[in-house]
């Protein structure tokens, strides 16, 4: 399994999304770790992220 730190721009890349959608999750509590002035992302925490996440927006919209 690749365990290397991914980018900002690899994880935009990575989730089809842009920069201020990252930063916005990154203020919601996505997994990243801030490296001077570059954050980095291990894509399997955000994986996990992403679909905690989308499941409790799909229970919060059941409600």
């Amino acid at each position: 399994m690749n365990d290397r730190w991914l980018s900002m721009k690899e994880i935009c890349i990575y989730l089809g999304v842009s920069h201020d959608t990252v930063s916005r999750w990154i203020a919601k509590g996505m997994p990243a770790v801030k490296m001077g002035k570059c954050w980095k992302f291990k894509q399997l925490l955000v994986d996990e992220w992403i679909i905690a996440n989308v499941a409790k927006h799909k229970q919060a919209s059941k409600g």
